[in-house]
């Protein structure tokens, strides 16, 4: 990359052709305040904040999106730069409720922290307040017009990022809002509710719906058994909560911490996990199984774990939906056998059974209350809220002793724990898949399929089947072509070759959210691709950490279909852990 050379605030640097005015500068130790931007993602440039003079410029310049020159003399902290910051913050100021103390983004809010950065001492601006609408239509995210500082950093991330386009700027000048179109809440339009707005949003315009009350509830109601379950992307995520680097695995505090909070069993969805292996991996094999015998057959199959992929395709490709695995996804499968299989060991009342998930994913919410369903979970947290809740109790999180899941359904594989990665879910069903066709192990280094993993939004891969069992010998040769996306504008591509019939796929993958569970819409914030490659490599070390690394080995899910279930994709197996879904279109006209 060719140089060039620079001087900011009266010192010389050398910077990369490319690199605009605030990289070069932040890589250099200075600050140049910011709030809309988004490194690679956003760099509008429209809250204006980010301004610098350069001389021979007539105008003050957006830094964060003005790129460098050979000679270019920048300053960073004239007093008229200083002047417009001010100004421009707080005029935005007061256009905002003051009701720092008593909003759940307090003391981790991008603008507060800004007006410290920026030093603001006073608010000399008022007037008329512009929409103060409260959207609180759907089970998963909610929308606060009175908060939101129009910085667009949700609607690049819902339409460029993401693909789906479900908010964008309404109307013009003082009346202009993000939403959708005419007076449409997010729940009357394709929102899929998979979080990433905000995970992005600098306040608390867009949030997760709050859930912490309902389970407060459950805890504190005698008639009520409440179970625990956490997903295995918290593990690598919460500690960030607490000071933690992001990638550090807190899996034993996080478990001693639910069991201070009064939850009576703590499970582990993992369990699950390898529960949905076994259901997913047999539905794979019994589709491929009629490819060979000639019947009409959809391949590709494409997974089923990610509830926001699933409400995405339902909008947008409603004619695809044969594609998708019947599975539920796996927290609504603990929920389901909570309620029945562990329901009779305790001999407890269904209906006495509250069961919450711990979810990195804000489209859980909606999930646990789909018709199809709706008695499975009772109640999501976020990774978020879950940290709220701990401080909220008075534990000391980072001084706690380690504790393990409880054993009935909190033993898993390290398959399970991939679930949490983009390419995860893929690859604990190939370990399983090809193990049952072959009768060994995958031939890769480490179990791992190098291929599908890391954070690139569409990988492919594919096998070969050599020397199968007898059963499977019609396979011989056969190449088996895989393939991972994260994040939806990703699966849009994929999902157009399966509608004009031009998939080479047999089996793919999809989650709503870039790179997978580990960016959950309920992760804490914010997440980088830094943060989500430190989390993965956590993730992955928490599978090669573990003596069991295939599902179809976890014994407590092989005592489980024994006991209980009979046998994967069987008659009650298929009636507790599998579902339909729904044609809805694009403001969900063929749901009527």
């Amino acid at each position: 990359m060719k140089s060039v050379n620079i001087n900011i605030n009266g010192l010389s640097f050398q910077a990369e052709e490319n690199d605009t005015i605030l990289e070069a500068a932040r890589k250099n130790g200075i600050i140049i305040p910011s709030l809309c931007h988004l490194e690679g993602v956003h760099e509008g440039g429209y809250c204006r904040i980010c301004v610098v003079e350069v001389e021979g410029e007539r105008n003050l310049r957006t830094s964060c999106n003005t790129k460098v020159r050979e000679g270019m003399i920048i300053r960073t902290n004239t007093p008229k730069v200083k002047k417009v910051r001010k100004i421009v913050y707080e005029m935005m100021l007061s256009n905002h409720p003051k009701d720092c103390l008593n909003c759940s983004r307090n003391q981790h809010c991008e603008f507060q922290s800004l007006g410290e950065l920026i030093q603001i001492d006073e608010d000399r601006f008022t007037g008329a307040l512009s929409n103060t609408y409260i959207d609180t239509s759907n089970p998963a995210i909610e929308r606060d017009l009175s908060k939101c500082i129009l910085c667009r950093r949700c609607i690049t991330i819902c339409n460029e990022v993401q693909g789906v386009g479900a908010i964008n700027v309404q109307n013009r000048g003082f009346s202009s809002f993000v939403g959708p179109p005419e007076t449409l809440n997010l729940n009357d339009v394709n929102c899929v509710l998979c979080g990433q707005c905000t995970t992005v949003c600098p306040v608390n315009a867009l949030k997760e719906k709050d859930s912490i009350e309902a389970v407060k509830n459950a805890l504190n109601d005698p008639t009520k058994r409440v179970i625990v379950q956490t997903a295995p992307a918290i593990r690598a995520a919460l500690g960030e909560e607490f000071g933690y680097e992001p990638g550090t695995l807190v899996t034993g505090k996080m478990t001693t911490a639910l069991r201070l909070m009064g939850f009576d069993d703590v499970f582990d969805t993992n369990f699950a996990a390898d529960l949905t292996i076994m259901e997913e991996g047999t539905e794979f094999l019994g589709r491929v199984k009629k490819t060979l015998t000639k019947e009409p057959v959809k391949l590709p199959m494409i997974t089923s774990c990610s509830p926001g992929w699933i409400k995405y395709i339902e909008h947008t490709f409603p004619d695809l939906l044969t594609h998708i695995s019947t599975c539920k996804s796996p927290h609504m499968m603990l929920g389901a056998v909570a309620k029945s299989y562990y329901a009779n060991i305790i001999n407890e009342k269904p209906e006495n059974m509250y069961v919450v998930s711990v979810m990195p994913c804000t489209a859980k919410k909606y999930e646990c209350t789909r018709e199809e369903m709706i008695n499975d979970v009772d109640a999501v947290l976020t990774t978020r809220e879950l940290a709220r809740m701990i401080k909220d109790y008075g534990i000391d999180f980072v001084n706690l002793k380690e504790e393990k899941f409880d054993d009935l359904m909190g033993f898993s594989s390290g398959a399970a724990d991939i679930f949490a990665n983009t390419g995860g879910v893929m690859e604990a069903a190939v370990r399983t898949v090809y193990e049952i066709i072959t009768g060994r192990e995958i031939p890769f280094d480490n179990l791992h399929i190098k291929p599908i993993m890391g954070l690139e939004s569409i990988k492919e891969g594919a096998l070969t089947i050599e020397n199968p069992t007898e059963d499977w010998k019609a396979l011989e040769g056969m190449e088996v072509k895989i393939a991972v996306a994260s994040g939806l504008r990703s699966a849009k591509k994929l999902l157009q070759e399966v509608q004009e019939g031009k998939s080479p796929y047999h089996f793919i993958e999809i989650m709503a959210c870039p790179g997978g569970c580990i960016s959950g819409g309920g992760q804490p914030r914010m997440t980088t691709d830094e943060i989500r490659q430190k989390r993965l490599e956590a993730i992955y070390r928490e599978d090669e950490g573990k003596s069991i690394r295939k599902s179809h080995l976890n014994p407590e899910v092989n005592k489980l279909y024994e006991a209980f279930l009979g046998k994967p994709n069987g008659e009650l197996s298929h009636k507790l852990l599998h579902t339909h879904y729904v044609k809805r279109g694009t403001f969900n006209e063929l749901l009527k």
